[in-house]
């Protein structure tokens, strides 16, 4: 869903007959969608069944791909991908049944598995997204995703058992409201500031709603006996802290998807482009993806052995190494690889480790809630790391024919904000306390103790 539709960012506004700023709403719907559903499908979840949580959010993806997949109108399609946004809650609902499901041996490697498939995901789904779109009607890339959402609907729905876990309490529907209205009002003036204007009214407007509303929202979840969001669980210093490298480490990583890819495509004029196709880029960033994927049981192992804290230290630092690589050497296509390769490198050992410390930290009825905070604050990272690029490379370019392109230098001034932000995660993650009886999330559930 992350990279579904970025091969055909430059021909949507001829493919939806509309403008290239209403069609950016096509990547910033789902983004928003997604930041709001995150942390409430976990706190649905722990209420009333994560499974069954999972199977609505499949069903929601199933529906908005067939919805993208039938028009070729920008309200149509916004639906769509705004139904899309709506389902990426199913990977943190399915990191907290694997708490509750799996006996403890199994739980560390399952989890750091699952983690790393937010990153894999992204990384391989872009080559196969760019062939589809080359060698076949754009409709066909939704139906593609159709076809694969209702494959893990069924496999979900037929193999998968219910959690017994439960959070027996009142869904907190104001609460979800102003959480909705304050990421809103937050993340838009974030991916539409370099449209708007940052100094315009519309851009701080927005900024200080988002404010104004966390302020008052913080209040009323302090205030409520069952709150969306339990905000002294989340002030605990393992999980703030633990939240705060996620939000950083999602900054890093998205710097790869947005600068390494204009690097790959650019054209040999401007006298460091590759000239590579939207495939081959696509190719040449893929096996960062599958690094993510292999080095996940890795993580599991050091989780296991030095702490989750030491392992997301660790994967912070291999990232900022892979962008000092990329800030010095980026001439040639295996370069870069390599670059990718190490950073994916480094997202694998830290988004595994991630849900190990929130786990370890809350009670196991709020895992489902936990672990959508934590994601959620990937999504603000990965936001913030989209504006902040844009704005650099827009700001420094140089002539190329009749337009204008990003110099070497404004690529440069990206890896340096990368390795400052992937640095300021391992900060984050050294400040985390230590547990003294080890990481509570690896504790199997009594299911004859709790009861549904």
């Amino acid at each position: 869903m992350q990279t579904l539709v970025v091969p055909l960012i430059a021909q949507l506004p001829t493919l939806l007959n509309t403008t290239a700023s209403d069609a950016s709403w096509v990547i910033t719907a789902t983004l928003l969608a997604g930041a709001v559903i995150t942390p409430i499908a976990g706190r649905l979840g722990d209420m009333f069944g994560k499974r069954r949580m999972l199977i609505i959010s499949l069903a929601l993806m199933v529906a908005g791909s067939v919805l993208c997949a039938l028009t070729s109108t920008l309200e149509v399609m916004l639906a769509g991908r705004i139904l899309q946004g709506l389902a990426m809650g199913a990977i943190p609902l399915g990191i907290s049944i694997l708490r509750d499901e799996l006996p403890r041996e199994k739980v560390g490697s399952a989890i750091a598995t699952m983690s790393a498939t937010m990153g894999v995901g992204g990384a391989i789904g872009l080559p196969f997204s760019a062939l589809i779109a080359q060698v076949a009607d754009w409709h066909a890339l939704f139906w593609t995703a159709a076809g694969l959402g209702a494959l893990c609907l069924v496999m979900v729905a037929t193999v998968l058992p219910e959690s017994a876990v439960r959070t027996p309490a009142r869904f907190d529907g104001v609460g979800a409201v102003g959480l909705a209205a304050g990421l809103v009002s937050l993340l838009l003036p974030i991916t539409k500031g370099a449209d708007w204007g940052w100094t315009s009214p519309l851009t701080l407007g927005l900024f200080a709603a988002a404010v104004l509303i966390f302020l008052f929202w913080g209040i009323y979840q302090l205030k409520i006996k069952a709150p969306l969001v339990d905000l002294r669980v989340t002030a605990r210093p393992q999980v703030l802290f633990t939240n705060l490298s996620s939000m950083t480490v999602g900054f890093a990583m998205y710097a790869m998807s947005i600068t390494f890819t204009q690097l790959l495509m650019a054209p040999a004029a401007t006298g460091y482009g590759l000239g590579h196709t939207m495939v081959m880029a696509g190719l040449v960033l893929t096996p960062g993806g599958f690094v993510m994927m292999l080095l996940s049981p890795v993580s599991a192992r050091l989780s296991a052995r030095f702490g989750p804290k030491t392992t997301l230290i660790i994967g912070s630092l291999v990232i900022a190494l892979g962008y000092v690589m990329a800030f010095f050497l980026i001439s040639a296509t295996w370069q870069i690889l390599v670059a990718s390769i190490i950073v994916g490198g480094g997202i694998g050992l830290a988004y595994a480790a991630m849900p190990a410390l929130i786990m370890g930290a809350v009670p196991l009825t709020e895992t489902g809630a936990a672990n959508g905070m934590n994601a959620l604050m990937r999504s603000v990272g990965s936001s913030a790391a989209a504006a902040v690029m844009g704005v650099v490379l827009a700001s420094l370019t140089m002539p190329l024919g009749p337009v204008n392109v990003p110099t070497l230098e404004g690529f440069r001034v990206t890896f340096a904000f990368a390795i400052g932000a992937a640095v300021l995660a391992a900060i984050f993650a050294a400040l985390i306390p230590k547990r003294a009886h080890g990481a509570a999330g690896t504790k199997p559930v009594d299911r004859e103790r709790v009861k549904a």
